[in-house]
């Protein structure tokens, strides 16, 4: 059985959009942490779009924000309204922003507990980014060993031979096998990346921000959403308590789901599978009410633009831990 997973790098069209989503958000948070932000970025060729809603007492510069990440050499179109009234009343009395499925997850694969194919994609796509810091993306597949059988690695303004540098360097330390394959720049060596070569846009690398291919995702992304929408405070919270579950039962995988109703408190599915084996919940074992879940995981606190960078899981976050 093999497996597969890819990671991207903070300046891949759709990550610098994701950043840019939630750089706003932040900004919002930092001097009204009641904001209710719902900011989409959509990015490429010239031109940055920022839409959505935002319903908040802070003032915010959204083009000086936009600029602190890609500078100034892009236009900046700004299309943005308050919350619509009709989702407030929901949420003002404590109920979710939406609707949706939410899926937690944690593994004793890793120190990071996510899936080794992304662990090892992430920590090369790190690697290689320390040293150049450009758009890219790796690529790492495992057989049923753990072993690596293929390393792909993209990056603008890195030689194929200087990759083959770093990823000989990388692969030094793994468990492999001596003749996997390793395609380094497949489509040759490359200098236009970022907004001059591709369209990006908020949310569009769920997979990425997740855990990876092989984890199911409910489907909702993360980047410009304040946390009264589960779709992010959701899954946080589903992340902690499958952490949580691993630890207090010694397991190998433990997957966690969350279903809400807009405008309900309280989620009207709550599951947890240890290990192959379903089990159901108690309700009172953790408040799973939006309200409840901002204040365990400190969500009104601005970190949002960080999450946005390298995946929203396994790296030390308050749900992580």
């Amino acid at each position: 059985m093999y497996k597969t997973a890819e990671s991207i790098t903070p300046k891949h069209p759709d990550k610098l959009c994701d950043r840019i989503s939630d750089a706003i958000l932040d900004a919002c948070l930092e001097q009204d942490p009641d904001s209710r932000v719902a900011i989409e970025t959509m990015g490429g060729h010239g031109i940055i779009t920022i839409t959505g809603e935002l319903t908040t007492k802070a003032y915010v510069d959204i083009r000086k924000i936009v600029q602190s990440i890609t500078g100034d050499k892009y236009g900046v179109q700004v299309n943005v309204v308050k919350q619509s009234s009709e989702i407030a009343n929901g949420v003002d009395v404590g109920g979710a922003g939406d609707q949706g499925i939410m899926v937690g997850y944690a593994c004793d694969d890793n120190e990071e507990m996510i899936p080794q194919e992304l662990y090892l994609a992430r920590n090369l796509c790190k690697y290689i980014y320390r040293q150049y810091p450009q758009d890219g993306k790796t690529q790492i597949t495992i057989n049923e060993k753990g072993q690596i059988t293929a390393v792909v690695a993209s990056f603008c303004n890195v030689s194929k031979e200087q990759l083959y540098t770093l990823v000989s360097n990388w692969l030094s330390n793994k468990e492999y096998i001596e003749d996997n394959q390793v395609h380094l720049n497949p489509a040759g060596d490359w200098n236009i990346g970022g907004f001059e070569a591709d369209a990006g846009v908020t949310g569009r690398k769920l997979a990425v921000d997740n855990y990876g291919p092989q984890i199911s995702i409910g489907g909702g992304a993360f980047s410009g959403k304040d946390p009264s929408k589960v779709d992010r405070s959701g899954a946080y919270m589903a992340r902690k308590i499958a952490v949580d579950l691993l630890r207090k039962n010694d397991s190998k995988e433990v997957i966690v789901k969350l279903a809400y109703a807009i405008g309900v408190s309280h989620p009207v599915m709550v599951t947890a599978i240890i290990d192959g084996a379903e089990k159901e919940l108690n309700s009172e074992d953790y408040d799973l009410s939006p309200d409840g879940i901002i204040k365990l995981l400190s969500l009104k606190e601005p970190q949002y633009t960080e999450t946005a960078q390298w995946g929203h899981f396994g790296n030390k976050f308050e749900w992580d831990i």
